[in-house]
C-alpha cells in the first residue's frame, strides 16, 4: 500500500454517512447559493475563533485577495510578506495591483522573521502579511506594534493554520482581517474549493460581502463597487459545519501523529519542527530538514512513501515574480531552506502501521 503525505480516504470512510447528509441537507433545502448553509457555517467558525464577522468566499487565494481590497490595499501599496509560502499568498497580492516585498524567515520556525520588517517599511508600505505556515503563528506582537506606529493594516494568511493559538489567541482573530482555505488538504477541508475571511470590523465585513458578491449590497440588480463572484459553496459550507464540530479532535490527531514522529526520530540526524514560544501547533504539515533531503525523498519513494516538498522554490526565484528585482541570495535563510526541507505523511486518520512504515525508512536512510 501506498504511503502519502495525506489522503482523505481514512477519514472520509469514518465520516461519509454524515458527509452524505450534508449534500442531501443543501439539495433538499431549497436554495442552493448563499443559504443556510453558508449563514451557519460563518456564525459557527466566527464564534470558534472568537471574532465578529465571517464572509466565506469561493477559496483562499481569493480571501487574500478580498481581504486587501476590503481594506483598501491596491496600487502603489506595498505588503510585506515572506517568500517561503504557497504562490496564491504573493499571486493574492499581485492581483490587487500592490507590490509584495519579502522579509527572510527565521532559521528555526521557518516563519517570518519580524525583527527584519521594520527595516522594509517604506512611504509606501500599507500592509503587513505574515504567514502563519505549516500549523503555528508568528510573533505578532512585534507587527502589531509596528502597525501602530505606521498606520498600516495587517492581513494574516491562516490558509494551513486552522486551531493554531498563540498566546491564547487563535489564528485568524489578530489582525485587521484573515484569510482561510478549506482546500481538502488543509486541518479543517472541505470537498473541494472553500475559503473565508474574518475580521472583527463592521465596515471591512460589509466591504467584503459586496466584493465577493459582484459589488452588490442591497440589489442583485445594482453594483454599488466593482466586485467578484467569489461565493462559498452551500455543499462546501454545510459539508464544513459538520467537520467544524470535529476539529478540536482533528488538532488532537494531528498532536498525537507529530508526537510519535518526534519520539521515533529523536535519535536521527533530522532536523525535527520547532514550535515558537506561546504557540500551540496545529501541525498542517510535518516539514523536517536534512541536508541530503533529495536522496532521503528517493530512497523512500523506492519503498512507495510519497513525501513532499513545502516548497522547494521561493517565490522571488519564480521566473513569474523576476520583476520584482530580489536575485537568488537575496534572502539567505529562504534559500536554504528550499534545498532541505520535505514534509512527511501528516493527517489525522494516518493509520499507525503507516507512520511506522515511514519512520523505519527513514531510519534506514539515515
Amino acid at each position: 500500500m501506498a504511503t502519502l503525505v495525506w489522503d482523505y480516504l481514512p477519514e472520509y470512510e469514518s465520516e461519509r454517512a454524515d458527509i452524505l447528509d450534508a449534500v442531501e441537507t443543501v439539495f433538499s433545502s431549497g436554495r442552493l447559493v448563499l443559504g443556510r448553509s453558508v449563514r451557519g457555517f460563518e456564525e459557527e467558525f466566527a464564534a470558534y475563533l472568537g471574532v465578529r464577522h465571517c464572509a466565506g468566499v469561493d477559496n483562499g487565494t481569493n480571501a487574500v485577495k478580498l481581504a486587501l481590497q476590503a481594506l483598501g490595499v491596491g496600487p502603489g501599496d506595498e505588503v510585506i510578506t515572506v517568500s517561503n509560502t504557497a504562490a496564491p499568498t504573493v499571486l493574492a497580492i499581485d492581483a490587487v495591483g500592490a507590490t509584495p516585498v519579502f522579509a527572510d524567515v527565521d532559521a528555526g520556525t521557518y516563519l517570518m522573521d519580524v525583527s527584519q520588517v521594520e527595516a522594509l517599511i517604506t512611504p509606501r508600505t500599507r500592509c503587513l502579511l505574515p504567514v502563519h505556515l505549516y500549523g503555528q503563528c508568528v510573533d505578532m506582537a512585534p507587527l502589531e506594534r509596528l502597525a501602530r506606529t505606521h498606520g498600516l493594516v495587517i492581513v494574516e494568511d491562516c490558509a494551513q493554520a486552522h486551531g493554531a493559538r498563540h498566546h491564547g489567541r487563535t489564528a485568524g482573530s489578530m489582525g485587521h482581517a484573515a484569510a482561510f482555505s478549506f482546500y481538502p488538504t488543509k486541518v479543517l477541508g472541505a470537498y473541494g474549493d472553500g475559503g473565508a475571511v474574518v475580521t472583527g470590523d463592521d465596515d471591512t465585513d460589509r466591504a467584503l460581502r459586496r466584493l465577493r458578491y459582484y459589488g452588490m449590497e442591497q440589489t442583485y440588480y445594482v453594483v454599488e463597487t466593482p466586485g467578484h463572484n467569489s461565493r462559498l459553496d452551500e455543499v462546501q459550507a454545510e459539508i464544513l459545519r459538520r467537520k467544524l464540530t470535529r476539529l478540536d479532535d482533528y488538532l488532537a490527531g494531528r498532536r498525537a501523529v507529530a508526537a510519535r514522529y518526534a519520539e521515533a526520530l529523536s535519535g536521527t540526524d533530522l532536523v525535527l519542527p520547532a514550535t515558537a514560544p506561546g504557540n500551540e501547533h496545529a501541525y498542517y504539515l510535518y516539514v523536517v530538514r536534512h541536508p541530503r533531503r533529495d536522496e532521503i525523498i528517493e530512497s523512500l519513494r523506492r519503498h512507495d512513501i510519497h513525501l513532499n516538498i513545502s516548497y522547494p522554490w521561493p517565490i522571488h526565484t519564480m521566473s513569474g515574480f523576476a520583476h520584482l528585482g530580489r536575485p537568488r541570495g537575496s534572502l539567505p535563510v529562504t534559500e536554504a531552506l528550499a534545498g532541505e526541507i520535505f514534509s512527511l505523511p501528516m493527517y489525522p486518520s494516518l493509520p499507525a502501521g503507516l507512520q511506522d512504515k515511514v519512520i523505519a525508512a527513514l531510519h534506514a536512510v539515515l
